[in-house]
């Protein structure tokens, strides 16, 4: 019992200096880890992949030179379908058209849907459009009978 005793104040003034120690190289910096595997891979940190916005000293560039995402206004986007509209009228592919107006063919279409243009609209446009025109054809064929059977009856013919 005597030999533990005298172990035991020399654990305990070992134990300081395994916290000093402990405390020392905690301050020191960590360094990035270099990438294994595949070079042109692209290293996501933590908030790359919740969806938090990475502070500027740990984004990585990507290698496919994406550019920033631009905000359009109301205004701004009814001048790009007006365009992209025209464009489509001259016989131009929807696809072409939209390169020339610097957006994707997926913002064209979602602003389109937005603005109530939809390609589905368009068909009812056309739908309402035949119906209005029987709709007149069968107003100009009654007025004719009618100036038809008053001419009749002033020529005696009929």
């Amino acid at each position: 019992m005597a030999d533990l005793k005298e172990t035991e104040p020399s654990q305990a003034s070992t134990e300081p200096l395994a916290k000093e120690q402990t405390s020392d190289t905690k301050k020191k910096v960590l360094k990035p880890k270099k990438a294994t595997g595949q070079q042109g891979r692209v290293v996501r940190t933590r908030a790359a992949k919740s969806g938090k916005p990475a502070p500027s000293s740990l984004a990585v560039a990507s290698p496919t030179g994406r550019t920033v995402r631009k905000t359009y206004s109301e205004k701004e986007r009814a001048q790009k379908l007006a365009e992209i509209e025209k464009q489509t009228g001259r016989g131009e592919s929807v696809k072409d058209a939209v390169k020339k107006a610097g957006i994707s063919e997926q913002t064209y279409y979602q602003w389109k849907k937005a603005a109530g243009q939809t390609p589905g609209d368009e068909l009812k446009d056309l739908v309402k459009l035949e119906e209005e025109n029987v709709r007149l054809k069968k107003l100009l064929a009654d007025r004719l009978r009618k100036e038809n059977a008053d001419l009749r009856k002033k020529l005696g013919l009929g």
